[in-house]
């Protein structure tokens, strides 16, 4: 990529240094359910307890930090649904620039509040994030504002790559870093760093399957954008790779994983209910591709650290993803099941579900399904069961006791 500016030691070094007194080094945190499961150590890098939620102030604010003081004058202006507004809101206001954030409007509330509490000016334009990124662009031609790019821009990957620092401080002896990977500035600062002080380190990128970008830009020698993307792992749904991080990630990173859906919510759970830790679908990559994958699949050597990217969750979809987790895991199991319409129909179903040793979470019947006979109702349950092996005896025992059963997603 003939003129592009690459990202070197120098860069990440001065970034360290300016980042030093106003970013927070995380904490690492072993996790023995991981290590289990892997197969090698695994440390967690906590960015989810990053200011603001995420990694991304570090980028942002190395980016605005040096900005010239004619620029900084004019303000900035960036265009996200989250974690990236958050990070240059914050940035700005601590470095005393002005900030105007124009977010989709659909974007989360709990991420707009935020947004505008950090101190930028944020407006609400169009459907997606390209329709909003065409007013910031507008926005910046105005009024000479310097638009932030949330991964496409050396300073941005510069100031990334100074989780790997810490990484290397906390874990002298780390083998491999797994990174959640959306536009690849995290994974492009990450990797370099390793590869200037620690060569011998894998950094591997993981990607959400429903918006994943790299695989088919990786295989073409250049960005490509992914058509559809529909996945709950927002931060990382990112429709093509940046031309800055691609020319560091082709060259720095072997492997790139994709994650389903059930493993992001999976893995959502494992932080929440084993390492106390609250972490959004994106932020959970690395731990989804952990727990479906041996580290002998993928060459892992350990010492093994999976970044947590971020933390910021709407509660009410946190709530709606311990469910599907829940249910994913085999905790959870919903039912319908066509019983007669006669006095003790119910309880005989129950009875069958209570020696089962199965929790009934919540029980509802309808008579106005159009398939029922006159004499049946449908009864829909929500069970709580012990695990994959106790949900198929519930099955197992209703369907013996003659029932017809539809398994609910």
């Amino acid at each position: 990529m003939g003129g592009m500016e690459l990202v070197g030691m120098e860069r990440i070094v001065a970034a360290a240094e300016l980042l030093g007194p106003v970013i927070r080094k995380t904490p690492v945190v072993a996790s023995r359910v991981l290590s289990g499961r892997a197969g090698a150590e695994v440390t967690l890098k906590c960015e989810n307890l990053q200011r603001t939620g995420s990694f991304k102030p570090r980028g942002a604010y190395n980016r605005i930090a040096n900005l010239p003081a004619e620029d900084r004058a004019r303000g900035v202006v960036a265009a996200s649904a989250g974690n990236h507004a958050q990070g240059v809101a914050w940035a700005a206001t601590s470095l005393g620039i002005t900030s105007t954030v124009y977010m989709p409007v659909g974007a989360s509330l709990p991420k707009l509040a935020a947004t505008k509490a950090y101190g930028a000016e944020v407006r609400q334009v169009g459907e997606t994030i390209d329709e909003a990124l065409d007013a910031a662009l507008e926005f910046a031609d105005r009024t000479g504002a310097t638009l932030i790019h949330p991964f496409d821009h050396p300073d941005i990957v510069a100031g990334q790559a100074t989780v790997a620092l810490e990484i290397l401080e906390q874990i002298p002896d780390v083998g491999t870093v797994i990174v959640p990977t959306g536009g690849g500035g995290l994974i492009a600062g990450i990797a370099v760093a390793m590869h200037h002080l620690a060569p011998q380190v894998r950094v591997i990128g993981v990607q959400a399957a429903e918006a994943a970008a790299w695989p088919g830009s990786l295989a073409a020698g250049k960005p490509v954008r992914v058509g559809r993307m529909s996945t709950m792992a927002d931060g990382i749904a990112v429709g093509q790779p940046g031309q800055v991080p691609f020319v560091h990630v082709a060259e720095h990173v072997p492997a790139m994983l994709t994650v389903d859906e059930d493993s992001l919510s999976k893995a959502l759970l494992l932080c929440l209910e084993r390492a106390k830790l609250i972490v959004e679908p994106a932020g959970a990559a690395a731990v989804a591709a952990l727990m479906s994958c041996a580290a002998t699949d993928l060459e892992m050597k350990g010492p093994v650290c999976a970044v947590l990217s971020g933390g910021n969750i709407d509660p009410l979809l946190l709530t709606r993803l311990i469910g599907h987790g829940l249910s994913a895991a085999g905790r959870y199991l919903a039912v319908r099941v066509t019983i007669s319409d006669r006095p003790g129909g119910l309880s005989a179903l129950l009875a069958v579900v209570g020696k089962t040793g199965a929790s009934v979470v919540d029980v509802s019947h309808s008579r106005t399904g159009t398939w029922l006979a006159l004499d049946e109702v449908e009864v829909s349950l929500t069970l709580e069961t012990r695990g994959p092996n106790h949900r198929d005896d519930v099955l197992t025992a209703l369907d013996n006791a003659g029932y017809s059963v539809r398994v609910e997603d």
